[in-house]
C-alpha cells in the first residue's frame, strides 16, 4: 500500500492523537458500527469511531442493495426479526429517500403444491429431506403472513399472484412452463455505501465530541483497558483511553477480540457473491422489478436491475476469514444458471460482466442444517478488560441498522450511567433533509438550482446526493467546474468537494464508495489517470504519489472485482 506524505484528511487521526481518550471507543466502521456512533454522538456521548480500511469497506460494501423485511425468515420462525425489518424498512423509504425507494419485486412459481409438506417441518426445525422448490401454495401462506407485518398502515400494496398467461405478459422471457408469479413490494438501497456515509455525517455533525477516522486500526489492548491504534497509512501507533469499548468489526469480530486479549469464537460468517452485468437483453426482460426465486439447491437468488446494470447474486458458503474473500469462477458459473433457470432463451457470458464482488455475513456460530438457516438476527456479547468493558456485535444487517445502533447503544449509555435524549427512530438522515418527496417539491427544487447548474445537472446531484447537493451547487456557482474528461458524468469540483469533505484517503474510495463508477463499469485506465491527478492535488500527492495510487487502484480493481481497467467491459 503506497504510503502518503501529506494529506488533510488525516486530521481526523490528529484530533485522536490531539486528545487520546473517550467515553465510547467503536471499533469497526460498517454500516452498524456508524449507526451506533451516530446514536451515541446524537445522544451527546463522548465517541470515537475507527475502522482500519475505508469506511463501509468490508462486509457493508458487499450487500445485495435491497432493504427488506426479510420475508423468508418467517420459515425460521424469526417473526421477531421480520417485524423489525419490516418497521426499519417503511421507515427508512421516509427517513432516507433520496437513497431508499420502493422496490417491485416478482417471484416466479413453477409448481402449486410442492414443498407443502417440508417448509412446515422445516418452521418447526425438523432437518433434513430432498430440497424441494417452494410451491405457489406455500409462497402464497408466506405472503399473506408477510402482508400482515408489512403494509405500513396500508401504504404498502398488498402482494398479488397472477396465473401463467398474466404473468407472460409482464415477463415474456419467463420459462414457458411458469404457472404463476408473485409479486410484493420490498425496498431498494441503490447507493449503500453513500447511504452509509450521511449516517456518518449525521454523527461527526453532532459536535466535537464525536470524532471518527478511518485507515486506523486496533493492535492491542493494556489490562488497564488502553486499546493502541496503528494509523494504516502513516504505521505511526498511539494509545487511546476509553471507559468502554464497542467492537463492531463484523465478520472480523473475533480477530479483533483475539487482538484485544479477549479471544472469542462469537462468528460464523458465510460468503456472499454477486456480478454486476452491462445486458440490455436481461435489463429489459426484468421489466423494471427484481426477480427473487428459489434456485435447484434451495437457495433464495436475485436478479436486479439498478443503475442501468443488472445485479445478479448471490451464493451461501462457509467461509475461513484467513481466506481471501473473492467472487469465484464457480460463483460466476453458478450465477449463469440461476439465470437461465428463469429466463432460458437469454445468453450471459463473462464478457458482460463488468463488476464482482463478494463479502462475507457477519453470522453468528451456528449448527444449521444450511448456510441459509442461520439466524440474520443480532446480539451483543459482554466481556471486559480489565475494568473496561468490552461489548462485541454478532450478527446485523443493513435493514435494521438504526435499530440495532439504537439497541446497542442503549446498552452502551446503561453501563457508563448515561440516559438517552435524543431517538433515532423517526430522524431523517443525511441528505434527506428538506429533500423533495413529491413531483410539486421536486419541480420546485430542480426550478431553484437548475438555474444555477443547469436542470438535467441539478437532477443528477439530487439523485445522487439528496440535498446535500446543496454545499456541492453552491460551490460550483462560485468556481470554475468542467466535466471530466474520461468520465464526463462527474465534474471536477464535485470529486474535489467529495475528496475534501468525505475523508478520502486512497484512489479506491472514490471509484468503490464515494461514486458508483466501478460498479457500473465506468472505470477505464483513463479514469484512474485523470482520478489520480484531481484526488492528488486536493490531497497534495507528489508525482510518485499519484503513479503509486494509480497502480494500487488498478490491481485492487483487478484482483478483489475482477475489473481489468484497459479493458472495462469483460473482466477477467
Amino acid at each position: 500500500m503506497p504510503t502518503q506524505k501529506s494529506n488533510p484528511a488525516r486530521a481526523t487521526v490528529s484530533a485522536l492523537t490531539a486528545r487520546p481518550s473517550a467515553d465510547v471507543l467503536v471499533i469497526g466502521a460498517g454500516i452498524n458500527g456508524i449507526a451506533t456512533f451516530r446514536d451515541l454522538a446524537l445522544n451527546g456521548v463522548d465517541v470515537a469511531l475507527v475502522e482500519r480500511d475505508d469506511y463501509v469497506a468490508g462486509a457493508s460494501a458487499a450487500s445485495s442493495h435491497m432493504v427488506h423485511g426479510g420475508i423468508r425468515y418467517l420459515e425460521n420462525g424469526e417473526f421477531r426479526l421480520v417485524q423489525e425489518s419490516v418497521h426499519e424498512r417503511n421507515a427508512l423509504l421516509r427517513l432516507a429517500p433520496h437513497y431508499v425507494r420502493p422496490l417491485r419485486t416478482t417471484i416466479p412459481i413453477f409448481s402449486t403444491f410442492s414443498s407443502i409438506l417440508s417448509a412446515p417441518l422445516k418452521f418447526i426445525g425438523v432437518k433434513g429431506g430432498a430440497k424441494k422448490e417452494r410451491g405457489a401454495l406455500i409462497i402464497k401462506v408466506g405472503l399473506s403472513i408477510y402482508d400482515t407485518f408489512s403494509r405500513d398502515g396500508g401504504r404498502v400494496p398488498r402482494h398479488q399472484f397472477r396465473g401463467a398467461e398474466a404473468s407472460r405478459r409482464e415477463l415474456p422471457q419467463l420459462r414457458d412452463d411458469v404457472k404463476w408469479t408473485a409479486t410484493y413490494y420490498d425496498a431498494s438501497m441503490h447507493d449503500p455505501e453513500r447511504l452509509a456515509l450521511d449516517v456518518l455525517g449525521d454523527g461527526i455533525a453532532a459536535g466535537p465530541h464525536a470524532r471518527a477516522t478511518n485507515y486506523v486500526e486496533a493492535v492491542g489492548m493494556r489490562d488497564d483497558g488502553t486499546v493502541r491504534l496503528r494509523d494504516v497509512v502513516t504505521g505511526e501507533e498511539f494509545d487511546f483511553a476509553a471507559k468502554l469499548v464497542v467492537n463492531a468489526s463484523g465478520p472480523w469480530t473475533d480477530q479483533t477480540n483475539d487482538a484485544l486479549g479477549q479471544p472469542s469464537r462469537y462468528m460464523g460468517g458465510t460468503k456472499g457473491s454477486h456480478i454486476v452485468l452491462d445486458h440490455p437483453e436481461l435489463l429489459e426482460a426484468c421489466n423494471g422489478r427484481e426477480i427473487f426465486f428459489e434456485f435447484t439447491d434451495g437457495r433464495i437468488v436475485l436478479i436486479y436491475p439498478l443503475k442501468g446494470r443488472v445485479l445478479v447474486g448471490t451464493t451461501d458458503l462457509a467461509h475461513d476469514m484467513r481466506e481471501p474473500i473473492r467472487c469465484t469462477e464457480e460463483e460466476v458459473d453458478y450465477f449463469f444458471d440461476l439465470v437461465k433457470h428463469v429466463f432460458p432463451r437469454i445468453h450471459v457470458d463473462r464478457s458482460q460482466i463488468v463488476f464482482r464482488f463478494s463479502g462475507v455475513r457477519p453470522l453468528p456460530r451456528q449448527d444449521a442444517d444450511s448456510t441459509g438457516q442461520i439466524s440474520r438476527d443480532y446480539r451483543i456479547e459482554k466481556g471486559a478488560r480489565g475494568d473496561v468493558p468490552v461489548l462485541s456485535l454478532v450478527g446485523g444487517k443493513w435493514t435494521t441498522f438504526r435499530a440495532l445502533g439504537e439497541h446497542l447503544a442503549n446498552e452502551v449509555m446503561g453501563l457508563i450511567g448515561r440516559s438517552r435524549t435524543v431517538s433515532t427512530d423517526g430522524r431523517l438522515i443525511g441528505g434527506a433533509v428538506g429533500y423533495p418527496t413529491t413531483d410539486a417539491e421536486r419541480e420546485a427544487w430542480l426550478r431553484e438550482h437548475g438555474a444555477v447548474v443547469g436542470r438535467e445537472r441539478a437532477a443528477t446531484l439530487l439523485d445522487r446526493y439528496g440535498t446535500s447537493a446543496e454545499a456541492l451547487i453552491e460551490r460550483i456557482a462560485s468556481g470554475q467546474d468542467a466535466p471530466l474528461e474520461s468520465a464526463p458524468a462527474y465534474s471536477r469540483l464535485e470529486l474535489q468537494h467529495l475528496v475534501q469533505t468525505e475523508q478520502v484517503v486512497r484512489l479506491v474510495d472514490v471509484v468503490l464508495r464515494r461514486t458508483s463508477m466501478a460498479f457500473t463499469g465506468a472505470v477505464t485506465s483513463a479514469v484512474l489517470d485523470e482520478l489520480a491527478d484531481v484526488v492528488g492535488e486536493v490531497l497534495g500527492w507528489s508525482d510518485e504519489q499519484r503513479r503509486a495510487e494509480r497502480a494500487a487502484a488498478a490491481d485492487y480493481l483487478a484482483d478483489h472485482h475482477g475489473v481489468d481497467v484497459d479493458h472495462p467491459q469483460g473482466a477477467r
